[in-house]
């Protein structure tokens, strides 16, 4: 190997860790505000990525409609409870309005766009929008009503969560793979290296994202608010801060993060309706490198990963992904000796 090949194969290693380094944030971002270890981030990747390819062929996604699904059973959970607490119909009705509001504004502005083929700027604010909107749902179907349960439950649920979201993607997207045009076509020669247009984008989108999440959570009362929610949730009601609008905030921010995710991987490799799981694997790894509770470790570790893959590529690229999870265990350990424990109750 000579320093031109180290040189490619670094640049490939930390693109791909950029990606890994947004969906380690958003597992550590999950975590910090619900105790959920959220594997079904690596879903949003891919309803992302395949949501603008439909789009791209003209088509409805089918996420639109699955979209209005979700909506319409979290609108009955909630005028159930509404009812159940006051006893009064237009407060129910109101509580399920509410609900459906954004979820059909969204799906309605898809449904219309999709057969005009507008510019894929366009088509990537509303695939970013339709997927944001499927983390407030997940969260009020799949964890609300088990908010105050161990962490071992949650977990358990969020696996289920995960095959459940990995066969709708099969039902509504089928399994043939697609692959997303560029949104910057221009490259760059530097010496051995060609930087393209997508890498920087990629680069950019996760050092802000780093960044502006770093600011949020230890900068804003807003923020350390949402974690409040983690760390005492009785707590938290008692200062007025709701625990059940909390969760569906980090939800739904996990999903943009997704989503963005998805729409920035889409045009570097072909995505298929379970690509999310070892994509979401990889950012998972990168969050417990950090801890589940430090965004720059985080990104540090989702950096390792990305240049323990791209190298073990190039050596052994059958081996891939063993090579990856083999080197990172060691740190995992540490990380697990070193951190205190505490039983969960």
């Amino acid at each position: 190997m000579d320093f031109s090949i180290a040189s490619i194969l670094m640049l490939d290693g930390f693109t791909n860790g950029a990606v890994y380094a947004l969906l380690g944030l958003a597992t550590v971002l999950v975590f910090s505000v619900t105790r959920v270890i959220f594997i079904p981030q690596g879903e949003f990747v891919a309803y992302g990525a395949l949501t603008l390819a439909i789009f791209q062929t003209g088509k409805v996604p089918g996420t639109v409609w699955l979209l209005l699904i979700m909506a319409a059973l979290a609108a009955l959970l909630d005028a159930r409870l509404s009812w159940q607490h006051s006893g009064d119909f237009k407060r129910a009705a109101k509580a399920a309005l509410v609900t459906l509001a954004a979820p059909v504004v969204v799906s309605g502005l898809a449904i219309w766009a999709a057969p005009l083929q507008l510019p894929l700027l366009v088509q990537a604010l509303l695939t970013v929008a339709i997927v944001t909107a499927f983390g407030p749902l997940v969260y009020r179907l799949a964890y609300q009503s088990l908010a105050d349960a161990s962490a071992l439950v949650l977990l358990i649920v969020s696996v289920g969560v995960h095959f459940a979201l990995t066969g709708l993607g099969l039902l509504f997207f089928g399994a043939e793979g697609f692959r997303n045009p560029s949104f910057w076509d221009t490259r760059l020669n530097l010496g051995p290296l060609v930087i393209s247009g997508q890498a920087i984008i990629i680069m950019l989108t996760s050092l802000a994202l780093i960044v502006l999440l770093y600011q949020f959570f230890s900068r804003t009362l807003y923020g350390k608010a949402l974690q409040a929610t983690a760390v005492n949730r009785l707590g938290a009601r008692l200062m007025g801060i709701s625990t059940h609008g909390a969760g569906q905030a980090s939800l739904a921010m996990a999903a943009l993060i997704g989503a963005l995710s998805g729409l920035l991987i889409g045009p570097t490799t072909t995505v298929f309706y379970d690509s999310g799981f070892l994509i979401g694997l990889k950012g998972f790894v990168a969050a417990v490198m950090g801890g589940l509770h430090s965004y720059p470790l985080a990104a540090l570790g989702a950096l390792f990963v990305g240049l323990a893959e791209s190298f073990g590529s190039f050596w052994a690229s059958a081996f891939k992904e063993v090579i990856v999870f083999t080197l990172v265990l060691p740190i995992l350990l540490w990380r697990s000796v070193a951190d205190g424990h505490s039983e969960e109750h």
